[in-house]
């Protein structure tokens, strides 16, 4: 089974989706028959659809999604996490079986400390108890906090989108490196190698120029936890799905051995996003 782990949909609504570039190719719908066309050629046999607004309207959209649409394996989407009633509505959305994880858009967050304030580490800690996972999406500032929540919390199990968004344009590697290689310490950290060309020149880019981090990330976190994202349609920023695909399977197949190839692209993900 090979699977991206980490993709977007959405109805493309201005008001809704405001963090989308004016005059981008993203000013469109995106949608399941969309990323089959690119998909397909590639042999991949689905995806995980990621939460691209932060509303539980979105959520459920999605969940209606992957109700009609087998190739969409699975859903990481939004709740309230700080909410007094989170209990009762991740009761409520635990009776859908593809949803499989939640994620804040930490990275908008004016506190770096964010995620390791006591009321977000109070709401995920409710979430092990449904299987739920975590998505963390973090620029490097937030690395820290990052550390410290998934420190706080063992039995929760974690997954670092887009290696935190390291700073590819500049050439920049500290103190990134240092602290991805403390994150990955933790054995209930994942890591989706994801996002990367959209963090680097955009269309100049050259696939050297990810090779220091994705270096770092193999290293830190070895084949069993890393995971193949495409973050698409995002990715159009940059460059195409193929592209992207290329990106992470030119780099890992003179390292890896088949099995482990494998488990990059499709296994890993099917392990870490399995309710328990």
């Amino acid at each position: 089974m090979r699977l991206d782990a980490h993709q977007h949909f959405w109805v493309y609504d201005p008001e809704q989706y405001p963090w989308i570039p004016k005059g981008s190719p993203l000013h469109r719908d995106w949608l399941p028959e969309d990323l089959e066309k690119v998909q397909i050629p590639l042999g991949l046999d689905g995806s995980i659809a990621v939460q691209a607004r932060q509303s539980l309207e979105e959520t459920r959209w999605l969940l209606e999604l992957a109700e009609r649409h087998p190739r969409i394996h699975g859903v990481v989407g939004w709740v309230d996490l700080r909410s007094p009633n989170l209990p009762d509505t991740l009761t409520d959305l635990a009776q859908h079986p593809k949803l499989v994880g939640f994620r804040h858009v930490a990275q908008d967050e004016p506190d770096d400390g964010f995620l390791a304030r006591e009321p977000f580490v109070h709401g995920i800690s409710h979430l092990a108890r449904y299987g739920f996972t975590y998505d963390l999406l973090i620029y490097p500032r937030q690395l820290p906090a990052a550390i410290e929540l998934v420190r706080r919390l063992p039995a929760q199990r974690f997954i670092l989108d887009h290696l935190a968004k390291p700073q590819v344009r500049e050439g920049l590697l500290q103190p990134w490196k240092t602290q991805i290689s403390e994150l990955a310490r933790c054995p209930n950290v994942h890591c989706k190698l994801s996002g990367l060309v959209t963090e680097a020149e955009p269309k100049n880019w050259k696939p050297t120029d990810f090779v220091p981090y994705l270096e770092t990330a193999l290293e830190a976190f070895g084949p069993d936890r890393l995971l193949f994202g495409s973050d698409w349609p995002v990715c159009l920023l940059a460059g195409s799905y193929a592209e992207v695909h290329q990106v992470v399977h030119d780099f890992l197949k003179t390292r890896l051995a088949p099995d482990q190839l494998d488990a990059v692209f499709g296994l890993n993900c099917g392990r870490f996003y399995q309710r328990r």
